[in-house]
């Protein structure tokens, strides 16, 4: 980056400067040229001012010596020591990337006893388990929390950092890249690492129109989150592997905040978590039309979902959009029904084990994925299916 710099004593004719900005970020004050927050950097004014204005690069800030950052480090988000799916799957990537540059993985484990889980977690390739097993950390407090995962990265200095997309992994990784002044990406669908142990961290951007390759290689710790069923878990091994190391935090834990108490929400049925889905989109003209899609769910035994553009107009509730602005979703088959396949909806689903798409265009992105293509209307198509699954019930 960089910044314009006006020499005052070169201006010939302020009215003409002032002129030249086709976004009238130049204002004239008391014989003065300033330049105010309009100025996109179109740099016009460098070239057409004859001198008057110069653009000047900031000085580049020291390069961070990556030396002295080793390993990739996995955040463990849990609930009562029951530890969250996601962060298997993390330590599942963590352990491949950290191979591919020869260095260890790390999990941060705090909370109040979670000696057994600290012990599962030995079973998912990890080298080393850091442990702060303390009464002030039984309940999530962001304050606190964020204390002793500075005080983690401070004393391990891992390259990379991991962390689920959950409600408090959302919260945490921000808070602890902010004290770091580093970045942080969110979402990401796709991890690589350089040998130089930059990480590649890849998400959707620009409305999902785009897939960003985004890197931070001028600071450490680099620090991304990945929701739920994106990456694939690791198998537990047998045998147990690494060593748990307990985490001294010097800093006193305390915060400004105060838990009351903790409502524990009633547990509902979840997308997530169904082995079959069939998914509504933009295909289905009318709300009433749902039922046919509804009713294939039944035959199959498993439950309906839909995109984006059926919860804006009120036709789903919002816990049943896939998509990155929805659920990410792994089931054994997921049929998707007049979907178009935006890169939004096929992020939260193209893991899953078959993909059965049907539209009406040979060309809609859902086909580049899927692993059976049916081109066809599905006012045509879903009936025929449903009675064919019904007819081979009654054979069977």
């Amino acid at each position: 980056m960089g910044k314009l710099v006006i020499h005052q004593e070169k201006i010939e004719d302020i009215a003409a400067l002032v002129s030249i900005c086709p976004f009238g970020a130049m204002t004239a004050s008391e014989g003065k040229v300033e330049i105010g927050a309009a100025c996109r950097m179109c740099k016009l004014c460098v070239k057409k001012s004859g001198g008057a204005v110069e653009f000047v690069e900031d000085a580049p800030e020291p390069a961070v010596d990556k030396s002295k950052w080793q390993g990739i480090a996995v955040y463990i988000d849990h609930v009562d020591g029951r530890i969250h799916p996601v962060s298997f799957e993390l330590l599942g990537k963590a352990r491949e990337l950290a191979d591919k540059i020869h260095q260890q993985v790390f999990a941060l484990f705090m909370g109040e006893n979670i000696g057994s889980g600290a012990e599962e977690l030995r079973h998912y390739g990890v080298d080393k388990v850091f442990v702060c097993d303390k009464p002030v950390l039984s309940q999530f407090n962001i304050e606190i929390y964020a204390k002793v995962f500075e005080s983690f990265i401070r004393q391990v200095q891992p390259a990379t950092i991991l962390v689920g997309a959950t409600p408090v992994g959302r919260q945490l990784a921000p808070r602890v890249a902010a004290r770091f002044h580093t970045g942080l990406t969110a979402d990401c669908t796709v991890l690589d690492i350089h040998e130089n142990t930059d990480l590649v961290q890849i998400r959707p951007a620009f409305g999902g129109n785009i897939m960003a390759e985004i890197l931070t290689p001028n600071t450490r710790p680099q620090m991304a989150t990945v929701r739920y069923k994106i990456m694939e878990a690791p198998q537990r091994t047998k045998e147990a592997q690494g060593v748990i190391v307990p985490l001294e935090v010097k800093e006193e834990l305390s915060s400004r905040i105060e838990v009351l108490g903790i409502t524990k929400k009633p547990r509902e049925k979840s997308i997530e978590h169904a082995d079959v889905l069939v998914v509504a989109g933009r295909g289905v003209k009318k709300k009433e039309d749902l039922a046919l899609v509804e009713e294939l769910a039944e035959a199959l035994g498993g439950d309906v979902a839909c995109t984006r553009p059926l919860v804006e107009v009120g036709w789903m509730d919002p816990r049943r959009q896939i998509g990155l602005s929805g659920r990410t979703v792994r089931p054994k088959l997921i049929i998707t029904c007049g979907v178009s396949g935006a890169i939004q909806f096929v992020a939260g689903m193209e893991h899953s084990e078959e993909i059965f798409a049907i539209n009406t265009d040979p060309k809609a992105a859902i086909f580049k994925v899927a692993n059976y293509a049916v081109v066809g209307d599905i006012y045509e198509v879903l009936p025929q299916l449903i009675a064919n699954i019904k007819q081979g019930r009654e054979i069977a």
